[in-house]
């Protein structure tokens, strides 16, 4: 058995919530699952939104990188 490991991407946190959907159509789950504005808020940076609405940016790209890993 082949066992073939994907590369994690790195998400720059200036990226915004916009830009971050477009490039990677899985993180609507993630930015709806740590409830960030991806609607209203998609011009602001990843970092802004998260702190914004309250939630550990560190968290949020971890959970976005691995979402993107995973659906590449």
């Amino acid at each position: 058995m082949t066992h073939t490991t994907r590369p994690i991407p790195r998400i720059d946190p200036e990226l915004s919530v916009d830009a971050a959907l477009r490039q990677y159509p899985a993180a609507a789950a993630v930015f709806n699952a740590f409830g960030i504005d991806a609607c209203c808020g998609g011009a602001r940076s990843i970092r802004d939104a998260a702190r914004e609405d309250g939630v550990d940016c560190c968290a949020v790209l971890a959970a976005l990188e691995l979402a993107a890993a995973e659906a590449s």
